[in-house]
């Protein structure tokens, strides 16, 4: 009888415990289902949030096109868009609020946002014309070398590289003895060319990379620029310059050369311009501790605003917003 009740015991504890790790385990599955399905919301709704970011900032181009001049620092399109929660943006019609689940995660939801002149930087397939050094170009980008204190060293690198690269293409059997380096599709690619990682965080600022050859917006070029693409000019003119088109913006060439006061300066519209045409858009959103960054590259032709190129990347958790 003793043995038949010890042995009753430990069959009603094991069944206990194998009852209580199966609860547990159906509860982690559920828990984990339920995880997994928020995320997946938040991943989606992330992304049309940003899309519709996109098509914001597409319009505005759009719109500034339709009024047609130059494109300068103190337009629509240059304003950037402060940390704002989405609630400012996703007001109910008739002043009705959100209630709910929808208005809990709308309130943990900031967007935020800017937009940059890409020809405001020095194009680094300007560098190449018909497989060939540009003399011009790669005046202005020694230029920039030593303004910011690079090694020139990487730039003969760079240089050779990407005559290697966008030069004439080599028959099979040449080919095959000489290591053709690929081509870049953004200036972050441009470590496998020769620069050092280094250089290239302090050289991102002031160039980039389009599909097509550009002049330098003169509008909205910083100082650096400025010194490098204008044959002549020291850093006190580029400064002086800045100044006077921040105060008024330049409305033709012949405007810019007469604020420089150089007659010895000479533009031209192969190297200069007032106007773009590429635009980078970059939009944040945070959710909770999560900063979701996408980065736009924008062509605009006439009222034609199309995507060249997206990328999308999380920031890191609790980093700030874009100021």
């Amino acid at each position: 009888m003793r043995a038949q009740r010890g042995a009753a015991i430990l069959t009603a504890m094991l069944t206990v415990v194998l009852v209580a790790t199966l609860a547990s385990g159906m509860l982690w599955q559920q828990w984990r289902s339920v995880e997994v399905e928020s995320a997946q919301r938040t991943r989606v709704q992330s992304a049309w949030i940003l899309t519709g970011a996109l098509d914001w900032a597409r319009l505005i181009l759009r719109e500034d096109a339709r009024q047609g001049g130059p494109d300068y620092l103190a337009e629509p399109w240059a304003v950037a868009l402060a940390p704002a929660r989405l609630t400012t943006f996703l007001a109910a019609e008739r002043g009705e609020a959100l209630v709910g689940d929808d208005a809990d995660s709308v309130q943990d939801a900031f967007l935020a946002g800017a937009m940059q002149d890409l020809q405001a930087r020095l194009n680094l397939i300007n560098l190449i014309d018909n497989g060939k050094l540009h003399a011009p170009s790669l005046a202005a980008w020694t230029i920039l070398f030593k303004q910011l204190n690079l090694p020139e060293s990487e730039l003969l690198a760079l240089t050779q590289q990407l005559l290697r690269a966008y030069g004439p293409v080599l028959p099979a059997a040449a080919a095959g003895q000489v290591q053709t380096p690929l081509r870049p599709q953004t200036i972050d690619d441009l470590v496998w060319l020769g620069l050092s990682p280094a250089t290239l965080q302090v050289l991102a600022p002031f160039v980039t990379l389009l599909p097509a050859r550009t002049p330098v917006n003169l509008n909205t070029a910083t100082p650096e620029v400025l010194m490098a693409c204008i044959p002549g000019l020291d850093m006190a003119q580029a400064r002086s310059l800045e100044t006077a088109r921040d105060a008024q913006h330049l409305s033709t060439l012949a405007d810019a050369e007469q604020r420089l006061g150089d007659a010895t300066i000479k533009l031209n519209a192969t190297e200069h311009a007032i106007s773009s045409r590429f635009f980078s858009v970059t939009g944040q959103l945070r959710v909770g501790q999560t900063l979701l960054q996408e980065t736009s590259v924008l062509q605009r032709d006439g009222l034609d605003v199309k995507i060249l190129l997206r990328t999308r990347e999380v920031v890191r958790t609790g980093a700030p917003l874009l100021q």
